[in-house]
């Protein structure tokens, strides 16, 4: 799928499946607001100071997605790790590598890059998503199916909805009902489910009457549909939800952490509501407890207890945290590394993490340095 100006969730958190609603991808989508200032490296020419910087993305094999508006679009392009624009932006759309290859918007077709800027695979579908296992998902009028990294549809366009293959089988549906294909193409599990996720640790959920539980590859129900919302299986726990309290079950199905953990009331006007409870992530999930964020471990037991508002699961052992209206970044012992000063924050990837400081963006390293400047003359 294609990286497009959009609203996401504080962080990028753990996404829970919604009963009803069909697998979502894991693409990453960025705040549009930042957009007011220019995105100034080292390497920028005129042409590139003459736009103006509307997101910065997360490192995937060593280039970012970026992208600019002159006003009235936007482009997107890649900057590598030095600051450096690589590709310059000039795709309507782009997606982060995998496998060398990256999906882009040319015209209103897309296609695929190398990671020098070349066309390697054509622009002529209607949708395409970055490669997992080998395969990119692509769609042709509302069908969806696979092409390899030679370009050569693999697996022909005539499903009315597919995932990104996981642990070798994708999610698809036929007949309003979903299922999942084998690398061939051919249905492994019967689409018989009112809505699947892909799978995770050797198991996928999926929705049978209104409630989700989970399957195995042979596609026999291992715990029973009964729960309001579940997310993947993680280090062996999954997050699950039933009315407004959050708890994590085993492999087995067995309660390994009660539903304790309540979810808090929507606010007004808001597009998001925060899970009271997130995957596991480096042996940590990040719960709430009595309004604020704290972080257990596979016990239960509270290890880090904070009294920030927000606060992400760990990635690459940093965790976004909020403090008065601003970011900034915990170890795994809790010890604030990076101060809360924030506006936007991305989760660290590749060592370095996108972030804005009076509507700039930059990227920072585990240290809190910044290593590319949204503005070279301006200290945040």
């Amino acid at each position: 799928m294609i990286v497009t100006v959009s609203k996401i969730a504080f962080f990028g958190l753990a996404l829970i499946i919604l009963s009803g609603a069909k697998p979502i991808s894991d693409v990453d989508k960025f705040q549009p607001e930042y957009k007011n200032r220019l995105f100034l490296t080292a390497n920028n020419n005129k042409q590139m100071q003459e736009m103006q910087v509307a997101l910065a993305g997360r490192f995937y094999q060593g280039l970012a997605v970026i992208g600019f508006s002159d006003g009235s679009k936007y482009k997107f392009g890649y900057l590598n790790q030095k600051g450096k624009i690589i590709i310059k932006p000039q795709f309507n759309g782009a997606g982060k590598f995998s496998s060398g290859l990256a999906p882009v918007g040319i015209g209103n077709k897309f296609g695929y890059i190398n990671q020098t800027g070349t066309v390697v695979i054509k622009p002529e579908f209607d949708e395409a998503e970055s490669f997992s296992e080998g395969l990119g998902r692509i769609g042709i009028r509302a069908r969806y199916g696979y092409v390899n990294k030679l370009g050569k549809v693999v697996i022909k366009p005539q499903f009315e909805y597919a995932k990104m293959f996981s642990e070798n089988l994708a999610v698809v549906e036929i007949n309003g009902k979903t299922g999942y294909i084998d690398k061939t193409g051919k249905v492994a599990i019967q689409p018989q489910f009112n809505g699947a996720a892909s799978f995770s640790e050797g198991l996928a959920a999926v929705e049978v009457k209104g409630k989700l539980g989970f399957i195995d590859k042979t596609g026999k129900i291992v715990i029973k549909p009964q729960f309001d919302e579940v997310a993947h299986f993680s280090e062996g726990l999954a997050v699950v939800k039933i009315k407004n309290k959050y708890g994590y079950i085993d492999k087995l199905g067995n309660v390994a952490i009660p539903l304790q953990f309540e979810q808090a009331e929507m606010k007004e006007n808001s597009y998001y509501q925060e899970p009271a409870a997130f995957s596991f992530s480096q042996g940590l999930a990040s719960v709430r407890i009595d309004g604020k964020r704290a972080y257990i471990n596979k016990n239960g037991s509270v290890v880090i207890s904070t009294e920030f508002t927000r606060a992400s699961n760990f990635v690459e052992g940093m965790a976004g945290i909020e403090i008065d209206g601003k970011i900034g970044y915990i170890d795994l012992t809790g010890k604030l590394v990076i101060p809360a000063k924030f506006e936007w924050a991305e989760p660290f990837s590749e060592g370095l993490a996108a972030v804005v400081v009076n509507s700039e963006w930059g990227y920072i390293n585990r240290a809190g340095k910044y290593v590319i400047r949204a503005n070279f003359n301006k200290n945040p």
